[in-house]
């Protein structure tokens, strides 16, 4: 009988100390989750804002294609020609993206990339011939424009027309943009604008070319800021978004249209479109600013140190009263378990004894 009273006594401590130390743990852990969330301030945020490689060309392939039988072209010249008396001319000319269209890096890297397609050299060869797949001079020479050498010449000229249809051979994509302008509509040619010798716009800057002929721009606000700040004529009316890769086939936007559209904005504005109301409220902040005391700001300061100081205090006692929560709590109840745990031992003991 005594071994049996021993018995149940350790049996009691262990389920008192058992559930006492589960309840102060779980009381605990609550009462630390509480008190950090409570604790923890309300920072202002900070957002930092956030401030091609070289390719070797391959060898360029000769004027006759591999595999391809030689073939005469006794009707093409070559620049070399053009440049006995046109020296001025070929001047201009020789360094121009025309002279080095075959031989540009950027070109023989897609070119390259595209198995060296035959469908390239029609524009970036002169007298290409697509069925022999030969070409009479690497670029874009005199006699891509205006055609095959005169024997006669010049005694007959070299037939040219400076249009935008002989420029459409190549530049389709310009000349597309182009139809779909006002200045298609008034039949301005590309060589209104452009010198296509030396590739060069036919005035000093672009806007005093477009003021040429658009001599009235009035003064307007949106004219006259942009202005003053030096854009020109072309920043908004010949957008194009930034480059990030090559051009798939050497075709890209070039603004032929003309027209301003919502994206020339935003390349410049991305960060004020449709935000005029805080820009006041922003303006009026900083009218503010220019008054503000020093000494207020310090007093600001202090305001937050001390409301800092507060909360790490309010968590400190947050901390100790869940733990006394839980020891208290744990005590209660472990004292319950305890009690209903002997009292269920008593009653099997005595229906053993029976």
């Amino acid at each position: 009988m005594s071994k049996s009273n021993g018995q149940r006594r350790q049996r009691t401590w262990l389920a008192f100390i058992s559930v006492f130390c589960l309840t102060l743990v779980l009381v605990t852990g609550i009462s630390m989750a509480g008190s950090a969330s409570a604790a923890e301030p309300l920072a202002p945020s900070y957002q930092a804002s956030t401030p091609e490689p070289t390719v070797q060309p391959p060898a360029a392939p000769t004027a006759q294609a591999s595999g391809a039988a030689p073939t005469e072209m006794p009707t093409y010249a070559g620049s070399s020609s053009c440049n006995k008396c046109h020296s001025d001319v070929h001047s201009q000319w020789s360094s121009t993206r025309h002279a080095n269209a075959f031989s540009s890096p950027i070109f023989q890297k897609d070119w390259t990339n595209q198995q060296q397609a035959a469908s390239c050299l029609e524009c970036h060869t002169t007298g290409y011939n697509l069925k022999t797949q030969t070409y009479a001079e690497a670029g874009v020479t005199c006699e891509a424009c205006h055609g095959p050498f005169q024997p006669d010449h010049p005694a007959s000229p070299m037939p040219v027309t400076p249009n935008a249809e002989l420029c459409a051979k190549c530049h389709k994509t310009t000349t597309d943009e182009w139809h779909a302008s006002k200045h298609a509509v008034a039949n301005i040619q590309c060589p209104a604008c452009h010198n296509p010798h030396s590739q060069t716009q036919l005035a000093a800057t672009v806007t005093e070319l477009c003021t040429n002929c658009h001599k009235d721009r009035g003064n307007s606000f949106t004219h006259s800021t942009h202005a003053s700040a030096g854009l020109e004529c072309s920043n908004c009316h010949m957008y194009k978004p930034p480059r990030t890769s090559d051009p798939i086939g050497g075709l890209a936007p070039t603004g032929h249209t003309f027209t301003v559209g919502s994206e020339a904005c935003i390349g410049c504005h991305q960060d004020t479109v449709h935000t005029r109301n805080t820009l006041v409220t922003l303006s009026g902040q900083i009218d503010t600013a220019k008054t503000t005391n020093i000494q207020d700001l310090q007093q600001q300061i202090s305001q937050q140190q001390q409301t800092i100081s507060n909360l790490e205090t309010t968590s400190s006692v947050r901390l100790y009263s869940g733990l006394i929560q839980g020891a208290i709590v744990g005590l209660v109840t472990g004292g319950v378990a305890a009690w209903v745990v002997s009292r269920r031992i008593r009653v099997v003991e005595e229906g053993e004894d029976e």
